[in-house]
């Protein structure tokens, strides 16, 4: 079964105390380089059947509406 990968990131302009926590913990660490961290999820989603456009254009829309 085809599996396709949806990584979802917060929006710029929304505060993402994760990534933060985590960018300073690399600073603490010592790798001064990282500017910034965000975190997101990944979903994989396997379909039936071929990975065909319409059927790509429907994940693409489940995404920007549910994930």
């Amino acid at each position: 079964m085809p599996r396709v990968v949806v990584d979802v990131m917060p929006k710029t302009e929304i505060l993402e105390p994760q990534g933060k926590a985590v960018h300073g913990a690399l600073h603490r660490l010592g790798f001064d380089w990282v500017v910034s961290v965000r975190q997101g999820k990944r979903f994989e989603i396997e379909v039936e059947g071929d990975l065909t456009p319409e059927v790509v254009a429907g994940i693409e829309r489940a995404a920007g509406s549910l994930l």
